[in-house]
């Protein structure tokens, strides 16, 4: 199975950062509304980032790293 941290670019153009290991069907949750709290009052979201992992612990702790990073940081990363 493989593990995803992704980023995402928001309506308002904030960024999300999350952890699936379905990338298809997280980013049709997200946009129906049925996502992260978060995303729910920012549709739709679009996909602009994402990295691939053997192991959840693995995408979990970079969607950890990323989190933490700020928002010129993340943009810097997703160009």
């Amino acid at each position: 199975m493989t593990h995803y941290c992704y980023i995402l670019l928001c309506k308002d153009l904030s960024l999300y950062c999350g952890y699936t290991n379905d990338l298809k069907k997280r980013l049709d949750t997200h946009n129906r509304g049925n996502g992260a709290k978060y995303t729910k009052s920012r549709l739709p979201v679009k996909l602009v980032y994402f990295e691939k992992f053997k192991t959840k612990s693995e995408a979990l702790k970079r969607e950890h790293q990323i989190k933490k990073m700020t928002r010129s940081e993340k943009l810097q990363l997703i160009s």
